[in-house]
C-alpha cells in the first residue's frame, strides 16, 4: 500500500459484535484520499435516504495519509455520517491525538453499523478492534469517562488526571467520548477526546449515542507512525513547510503570530473593529464590550498554558484557570474564539469566567458551544420579544447565572431543556418564529455576520453541513492576509467576486480535510507545499491542481449526496435578517447581504443548476 497509509479500516457491527477488516480500495485512495473525502464516498455507499438515527446510518471516525506522521499539524480525525440535525452528509473534525494513535494503532479508520443493545465502547489496538460493555459508564460526563477509561487500561486515575491537565504527551491512550448530550440524543451532541476537544458541529455525538457507543479508546505508540515513502523528499518538503510556518508575518507563526499567542480568540477584537460581529442573535453586528472576552483579556488575566496536538508548533488552544468569583477553581480549556461569542456577543454576556464554564460545561456534557450559544441566543430573543408563552420562564440577555443554570437542564432534557436539545430552528418552529433561528440547512451560524463579512454569506448559503465558517474561510482573505488568498486584502463588504473566492476556500479546505491537517496550515503554507509533502509521504506524484481537484471532487460528491437526500434548488439561503435588516454597528452600518447576486456567480463557477450537480459535472470529476 501506499506510504501513510495502514490499508485497515476496521467495520464495527454494533448489532451483532461482529468486526470486519477491509482494505482501502486504490481508486477510492486515488480519487478521495482519505479523512473527510473516504467518509463521505462510505457514507455516499451507504445510501442518502437512511435515517439519521437508524441503525443503518453509519458514523466513520477516519484519519488522512499524513494523519500520524511527521507532517506539521497532522493530528486531525474526521467523525462523518448523516447528520440528525440538517439531514445532510456531515463531517466534523477534532485535533489532540486521537486520530495519530488511531493511525500508531494500525488502522485508517473505524466504521460503526447497527444499534448495541447495551452501551459498549471499542478498544483499539495493534489492528484489532474490541467491544467492552460501557453500563457503567453510561450517564457520565466526557470528563469522568475519560478518568476512568485511563485508569481502566493501564494508567492509575491520579496519573491519568496530570496527564490530562498537564497534557503532556507521555502515555500512549487517547479516549474518545460522549455525554449526556449523546446519550440523550440532543440533535447536537458531539463526540469529545480526552483533551476537550471536539467533533463538533452536527450531532456525531448523537448518531453515537444512538447506536448505545459510548466510547472509543485507543492505545497507539509514536514509534509505529507511518514513515515516507520517500524519506529524502520528505525532509526537504518539511523544511520549506516549517519555514513557511515559522514566517513571523503569518497569524500562525508559533509564539509570534496573533493565532498563537492569543489563540483562535485572536479574532475577537479584529471581527468586531469591521462590524462583522453577530451580536444579540444577529439583532446587531457590534460588541461594545468585546475586549472583556477577547484573546488579549484572557492571556492577560487567566490563561495558565498553551497546550498543543500532535506534530504542531502553533499550540492555539488557550487553557485557563478561574481564581475568584462563582467559578472560583475553574481550569479548563479552550477559551476558542466561536465558543466566546456564542457565549459571549452572541448573548450579550461580557463575564468571561462565565463563558469558560459554559464551554467546559459543554464539554464535559457533550455538546457543539457554537449551537449552544445560538440556542441559548434565539431563546433570549424569544423571551425579548414574548414568544416563550408555555415554553419554560424564559431567557434575558446576559444573564449567566440562568445560562449556566439552564445547559444541564438541555442535557437532561428536562422541561424547556427538551425543546431546546432539538437545536436552535426546531425551538424556534416550535415558538412560532422560525424567522429568529439564525440557521441554514437547519445548523446555526458561527461567529460572523454576513452583512459585514460578504463572502461568509456566500459561504454559509453554500456549506454542505449547514452555516459553517470551516467549509471555505474566506475571512482569511477578508480579515486576515493569508497566503492561498487574493494578494491583498479582499473588500469584506464588496460582494462581487465572493462567490468565486467561496469555491477557491472550499476546494481548498476540503483537500486538507481530505489529507486530515489542521486548516491552521492553510494561513502558513502554499498548495505547492502540501503536494509536495503528500507525494513524499505516500510515494505518488500529485501537483497542486491534482490536490485541488480531489477537493473538488469531494465537495460536489456531498452536494451529489444532499441533492438524492432532497435538498435540491433552493436550498442555498439565508436567514432573511441577513438579507433584509441593515446592520447597525460601526464598521457595516447599512449593510445588508446580497445573498442571490453571489448565488449567480457561485453556481456559475461550480457548474451547478440552481444548487444540483448536474450530470456532466459528476462525470468531469468521475463521481459517476
Amino acid at each position: 500500500m501506499l506510504g501513510g497509509y495502514r490499508d485497515r479500516v476496521a467495520w464495527v457491527d454494533l448489532t451483532s459484535g461482529d468486526v470486519a477488516y477491509q482494505g482501502i480500495d486504490k481508486e477510492d485512495a486515488r480519487k478521495y484520499i482519505g479523512g473527510r473525502g473516504l467518509g463521505v464516498k462510505y457514507v455516499f455507499d451507504n445510501g442518502p435516504q437512511v435515517e439519521p438515527f437508524s441503525p443503518d446510518n453509519i458514523l466513520c471516525l477516519m484519519t488522512g495519509p499524513l494523519t500520524g506522521t511527521d507532517v506539521k499539524m497532522s493530528g486531525r480525525i474526521a467523525a462523518i455520517t448523516k447528520s440528525p440535525l440538517t439531514g445532510t452528509v456531515l463531517d466534523s473534525h477534532q485535533g489532540g491525538w486521537s486520530g495519530a494513535r488511531l493511525k500508531w494503532a494500525g488502522l485508517d479508520g473505524l466504521v460503526f453499523k447497527g444499534q448495541s443493545e447495551a452501551p459498549v465502547y471499542a478498544y483499539v489496538e495493534n489492528g484489532e478492534v474490541t467491544l467492552h460493555d460501557a453500563s457503567d459508564l453510561w450517564g457520565k460526563g466526557t470528563h469522568e469517562t475519560v478518568e476512568v477509561l485511563f485508569a481502566r487500561h493501564g494508567q492509575g486515575a491520579k496519573e491519568a488526571e496530570e496527564e490530562i491537565a498537564a497534557h503532556k504527551r507521555r502515555g500512549d491512550l487517547s479516549v474518545m467520548c460522549i455525554g449526556p448530550a449523546g446519550e440523550n440524543l440532543s440533535l447536537f451532541g458531539c463526540i469529545m477526546n480526552e483533551h476537550d476537544r471536539a467533533s463538533g458541529r452536527g450531532g456525531t455525538g448523537a448518531v453515537a449515542g444512538s447506536k448505545k457507543l459510548k466510547a472509543v479508546v485507543i492505545r497507539g505508540h509514536r514509534r509505529d507512525r507511518p514513515r515516507p515513502a520517500n524519506e529524502e523528499a520528505f525532509r526537504e518538503a518539511d523544511k520549506a513547510a516549517l519555514a513557511q510556518i515559522m514566517d513571523e508575518r503569518v497569524v500562525t507563526s508559533p509564539r509570534k503570530g496573533g493565532g498563537s499567542v492569543y489563540g483562535t480568540n485572536v479574532l475577537m477584537n479584529m471581527v468586531n473593529a469591521i462590524g462583522a460581529m453577530p451580536t444579540r442573535n444577529s439583532q446587531g453586528t457590534y460588541f461594545g464590550p468585546h475586549e472583556a472576552i477577547s484573546g488579549e483579556r484572557i492571556r492577560e488575566t487567566i490563561l495558565v498554558n498553551d497546550p498543543t496536538c500532535h506534530a504542531c508548533p502553533v499550540a492555539c488552544k488557550k487553557e485557563v484557570e478561574i481564581t475568584e468569583g462563582p467559578y472560583k477553581g475553574l481550569h479548563m480549556e479552550s477559551v476558542e474564539y466561536e465558543s466566546a461569542w456564542a457565549f459571549g456577543a452572541n448573548c450579550d454576556n461580557s463575564d468571561a469566567a462565565s463563558i469558560a464554564k459554559m464551554i467546559d460545561q459543554c464539554n464535559d456534557l457533550g455538546f457543539d458551544t457554537i449551537e449552544m450559544g445560538n440556542v441559548l441566543s434565539m431563546y433570549m430573543e424569544a423571551t425579548q420579544k414574548g414568544y416563550v408563552e408555555d415554553h419554560g420562564p424564559g431567557l434575558a440577555w446576559g444573564d449567566h447565572t440562568a445560562m449556566v443554570a439552564l445547559i444541564p437542564k438541555i442535557a437532561a432534557r428536562e422541561g424547556v431543556g427538551d425543546l431546546l436539545a432539538e437545536g436552535t430552528e426546531r425551538a424556534a418552529k416550535e415558538f412560532g418564529h422560525p424567522e429568529i433561528a439564525m440557521t441554514v440547512k437547519g445548523m446555526a451560524i458561527p461567529a460572523y455576520d454576513p452583512r459585514g463579512i460578504k463572502g461568509m454569506g456566500i459561504g454559509y448559503a453554500t456549506s454542505n453541513r449547514g452555516a459553517c465558517h470551516l467549509r471555505g474561510y474566506t475571512p482569511a482573505a477578508e480579515v486576515i492576509a493569508n497566503v492561498l488568498g487574493p494578494a491583498e486584502l479582499t473588500d469584506p463588504l464588496e460582494w462581487k467576486g465572493k462567490g468565486e473566492l467561496a469555491v477557491i476556500f472550499q476546494n481548498v479546505h476540503t483537500m486538507t480535510d481530505c489529507l486530515n491537517i489542521c486548516k491552521f496550515s492553510t494561513f502558513a503554507e502554499s498548495l505547492d507545499s502540501f503536494a509536495a509533502q503528500f507525494s513524499a509521504v505516500t510515494g505518488l506524484t500529485y501537483t497542486a491542481d491534482d490536490l485541488l481537484k480531489v477537493g473538488e471532487r469531494v465537495y460536489n460528491l456531498e452536494r451529489y449526496y444532499n441533492n438524492l437526500a432532497g435538498l435540491r434548488e433552493g436550498s442555498d439561503y439565508l436567514p432573511e435578517r441577513f438579507l433584509k435588516e441593515p446592520a447597525t454597528g460601526p464598521g457595516s452600518e447599512g449593510q445588508v447581504c446580497e445573498l442571490d447576486q453571489m448565488l449567480v456567480e457561485y453556481y456559475q463557477v461550480r457548474g451547478w443548476i440552481n444548487g444540483v450537480v448536474s450530470e456532466e459535472k459528476l462525470e468531469e470529476l468521475e463521481i459517476i
